[in-house]
């Protein structure tokens, strides 16, 4: 049905009148029938961005995710029925081309270009940085493709290939710019032929192709153009905001033929013959034949999408119209509609939920171990399952070893309970295994039953029940039986710490009105929007993670742990004078230190020392490597191995990939059960590799048996680790230290301080490094130079870094270069970036230095067992922000700590934190390590209560 408001019937009346009297116009405006559309195919969670065909009976549709962690929409259409298609990535699929006969070319976020060719799915090779998002993509062949995008609605690209890899192409210098001197992104790309290419974008951007270079084609608007098509006779170009924009034209210029009141216009189609089809936003669409001549069409929406974002003219003159909610980020309720006939309607299957069965490999991940290992290896599943909460769960952690040491000592003749104090004696060994196994159950399902995670967990430990031969559902907790006196252990430390200041019964809420001083960071927008740069900020993410991949419901982050300054702490005391915890070690950091300079330097510094093509090694072998003072960075090894007198074999390895590795190796532990889990797994390591007559706690003459010695060492580690997170946690809450991301980005934005004579002097801003930090001027960003990629931004700072994670990170790196220092980013994967707390001290530092001094004081040796201890990542199969390591990478140490000391340091390389951060968190660190192992001492050797 034809639509015309008495306003478009006035101006094709017009039109008549404007033709007779120029003489130039054949024939008036003509009502012709619009062809009937039907629904083809709709998805609540996913907006359709794109439709188009290789011939009648091969029709493809594709869009966003329905959920994060979601298979994009990818759908085919063979005529008579469709078939969903797996793209094997996760991104959104901005755009498809397809070419008759095939194959098919699909473009999106992460970089993405995909090769569909039947059932092969192909990535193409593009240039590196997830950020990047291809919008469009077309080609004059399959083996002369373009694509084109942008990152954050800036910076546009233009990529060519020859149908594997894409290269950049160089753009204009008198591309379009907003105030800020920002790029617009690029939206679509269409052409005629190999040179005959048009390319169009924000701020009103047409670009065109002629065969030798790009150039800007006025286009007389400075809206949005968001798709180009054409025909043989004229290039057709649809945008706008509020008014939508149809430009008209070719090399010689456009003209705006707009219809009269149409809306912000997004898709546009040219059909066969010839008639131009425009549709955009609340589902408008209207068609026209010749210029000035247009009619409403009616696409037979039942709900009118957001915008129609699509619109497709297929080989047999049928007419594809696909779109959603595709004017927000939300990129949902996608709809398709078609005057083609569908035989059958496409939805999404009923979303099926994830299996909450315990995987059998995690029933029981370690048989062979003693009753207390084995159920160690629950909590950390457990925790791996969970959000990472530091603090939370090294609570966790130091509660369950409380409950099962408990239960242990309740049958021991020398050793005294933490929080209950029984007197039993066992029939047998496995008494002591059963009271364990229930003190430790009961702890766990009251700690984990509501956690993300938590019904697997729940299930894993039934299971293990189950292995076991217990009953998961006694819950007797009078007499002597082992059920009753594990039952009232676990209850008992349930009760004891359910008022211990971590707000456990409200899910850790702070209780302390914690309020931001500082708006969040927009991660993707340039430089930062501190007002106090002294203190942390909080970043808002386009897509928000936890680093072992939960996604979050809100983009900006939480502050994790504000209160947790309150909680009750098993060894450590606050200051008698100030009520505080730690020893800062004189003032918090502040821009305002002559020294904070050097750390954000320093910072910079390491994370450029993650380029893996610079040539550069490292030896890191315990005989070069590690050997420091507590605090810091001295240590140049061990001329021999302290305990067998032999000597280290050197481990000289590529030095970016050994920052790389450590950064991810230290960043969460290697499967992200945080700090306080990753050491209890060292400590299990350590208490495998001693044999048994060195199982002698604190160093004592005689040996223990694994049961033994296994409950005490986790209640001397975890001990440490709980009052860590105190410690840590109480001074980034009293200092609420700022990250590197702000303090690199705020001075960045000031400028230089190294010359009044240059561009961009301020006295807080960077200094100029040749090498690392530099201006961007004329001569550096002149064809062929360092910062020709960065030619537009003249006079800013520019820094050597790492640039993000790659589209494809299975397969690719990111290589480090040049890159404004306004956009600085950690080594962090893009949707995490940076822990959500403060950074002053490292959590990392206290954890790991408190950690160690346990070690040290329970093993009674400083040093790993035998003077070494390694862990190797493998060459291309370890790293999880990009492709590698390059080569087997062996992470070495003599000292417990030295591992801490690194964890430390591998912060700093990761760009989460300057050195103050670290070298105090060290110390602190080993204050509390060597006060909660003196009091677990006590416990263990029955010196208390």
């Amino acid at each position: 049905m034809d639509l015309l408001s008495s306003r478009d019937r006035g101006t094709a009346a017009l039109w008549v009148v404007a033709c007779v009297l120029v003489g130039g116009c054949s024939g008036g405006p003509r009502v012709r029938p619009a062809p009937a559309f039907e629904e083809a195919a709709g998805h609540p969670g996913a907006a359709v961005l794109s439709v188009a065909a290789t011939a009648a009976d091969d029709v493809w549709l594709v869009g966003a995710q329905p959920a994060v962690g979601a298979r994009p929409l990818a759908l085919r259409f063979d005529g008579s029925a469709w078939t969903t298609v797996d793209t094997g990535i996760l991104h959104d699929l901005w755009w498809v081309h397809g070419f008759p006969d095939g194959p098919v070319f699909v473009a999106g976020g992460g970089a993405s270009v995909l090769r569909i060719d039947g059932d092969a799915v192909e990535r193409l090779e593009t240039p590196p940085f997830f950020g990047n998002t291809v919008f469009g993509v077309w080609g004059s062949t399959p083996t002369d493709l373009w694509a084109v995008g942008g990152f954050a609605g800036r910076d546009g690209f233009v990529w060519r290939s020859d149908g594997t890899a894409f290269r950049e192409v160089p753009l204009p210098s008198d591309l379009p710019r907003t105030e800020a001197g920002e790029l617009p992104a690029l939206f679509k790309v269409w052409g005629r032929a190999a040179d005959d290419v048009w390319i169009v974008g924000g701020l009103g951007t047409v670009l065109h192709w002629d065969g030798d270079a790009l150039t800007v084609v006025p286009s007389g608007t400075t809206a949005s153009l968001f798709t180009v098509t054409g025909s043989a006779r004229e290039v057709v170009i649809v945008g706008g905001r509020s008014q939508g924009v149809v430009l008209r034209g070719g090399v010689d210029g456009f003209v705006d033929d707009a219809p009269a009141d149409a809306p912000l216009l997004q898709a546009v189609t040219v059909a066969a013959d010839r008639t131009v089809w425009v549709a955009g936003e609340n589902g408008y669409a209207a068609r026209s034949r010749r210029v000035g001549e247009w009619e409403l069409v009616d696409l037979g929406w039942d709900t009118p999408p957001e915008s129609v974002h699509a619109l497709y003219a297929a080989p047999d003159t049928q007419l594809w119209a696909v779109g959603g909610g595709v004017l927000t980020p939300a990129l949902d309720q996608g709809q398709a509609r078609t005057s083609a006939t569908v035989p059958e309607v496409w939805a999404p299957d009923p979303v099926v939920p994830p299996s909450t069965t315990c995987p059998a490999a995690a029933v029981d991940v370690f048989p062979t171990g003693t009753i207390a290992r084995r159920w160690s290896e629950q909590l950390l599943n457990s925790i791996r399952r969970d959000i990472p909460h530091p603090p939370k769960h090294a609570r966790n952690l130091f509660h369950v070893a409380v409950a099962m040491y408990d239960a242990w000592a309740a049958y021991d003749a020398t050793a005294n309970g933490v929080v209950v104090q029984e007197s039993h004696v066992p029939g047998s060994a496995a008494d002591v295994d059963t009271a364990i196994s229930y003190a430790a159950l009961r702890v766990l399902q009251h700690r984990y039953a509501t956690a993300v995670g938590g019904v697997t967990s729940l299930d894993c430990y039934t299971r293990f029940m189950g292995v076991l031969g217990l009953d998961p559902d006694d819950t007797s907790a009078v007499g002597d039986t082992p059920a009753a006196v594990g039952n009232r252990i676990g209850n008992a430390v349930i009760a004891r710490f359910a008022d211990d200041g971590a707000n456990e019964a409200n899910n850790y809420a702070d209780t302390t009105a914690w309020t931001p001083v500082n708006s969040p960071m927009v991660v993707d927008r340039l430089g930062t929007n501190v007002t106090d740069p002294d203190v942390w900020q909080q970043l808002n993410l386009a897509t928000a993670e936890t680093q072992n991949g939960i996604v979050l419901d809100t983009t900006v982050q939480p502050y994790i742990g504000a209160h947790w300054r309150d909680v009750e702490p098993f060894a450590v005391q606050p200051d008698m004078m100030t009520g505080r915890y730690g020893d800062p070690g004189g003032s918090y950091p502040s821009v305002s230190d002559p020294e904070m300079v050097d750390w954000v330097v320093q910072v910079i510094r390491r994370t450029a020392q993650l380029d893996v093509d610079d040539g550069a090694t490292i030896d890191i072998s315990p005989g070069a490597f590690g050997n420091n003072a507590l605090g810091a960075d001295d240590g140049t090894g061990y001329a021999t191995n302290p305990v067998t007198g032999g000597t280290y074999a050197p481990n000289v390895v590529p030095r970016g990939d050994f920052a790389r590795v450590m950064a991810e190796f230290w960043a969460d532990g290697p499967t992200s059960e945080t700090p306080p889990g990753h050491w209890l797994v060292l400590a299990n390591e350590v208490s495998d590799e001693l044999p048994g007559a060195d199982l002698r706690p604190f160093g004592a003459a005689s040996a223990v048996d694994r049961l033994a010695w296994d409950v005490g060492i986790y209640l001397t580690v975890t001990s440490a680790t709980h009052d860590a997170a105190v410690v840590a946690w109480a001074m980034k809450r009293d200092s609420l230290g700022p990250r590197p991301i702000t303090l690199i980005r705020y001075m960045a934005q000031l400028g230089q301080r190294s010359d009044t004579s240059l561009p961009s002097y301020d006295a807080g801003g960077l200094p100029l490094m040749p090498g690392l930090i530099e201006l961007i001027t004329a001569e550096s960003s002149a064809p062929g130079e360092r910062h020709e990629h960065l030619r537009w931004f003249q006079g800013e700072l520019a820094v050597r870094g790492w640039r993000g994670e790659p589209g494809d990170r299975a397969n690719d790196y990111t290589p480090v270069g040049w890159m404004r220092a306004r956009e600085w980013i950690p080594y962090q994967r893009r949707t995490f970036v940076t822990p959500a707390f403060p950074g002053f001290i490292s959590g990392h530092s206290t954890f790991s230095r408190a950690a160690a001094e346990a070690l040290t004081a329970y093993t009674g040796s400083p040093y790993f067992p035998g003077g070494f201890h390694e862990y190797v990542a493998p060459a291309n199969r370890y790293l999880v922000f990009e492709d590698g390591p390059s080569v087997d990478v062996h992470l070495q140490w003599a000292r417990y700590a030295d591992a801490a000391d690194q964890a430390g340091q591998s912060r700093l390389y990761g760009g989460i934190h300057i050195w103050p951060d670290d070298r105090i968190g060290r110390i602190n660190g080993a204050a509390v390590g060597m006060a909660t192992s003196a009091r677990a001492q006590q416990y263990i050797e029955g010196a208390l209560p």
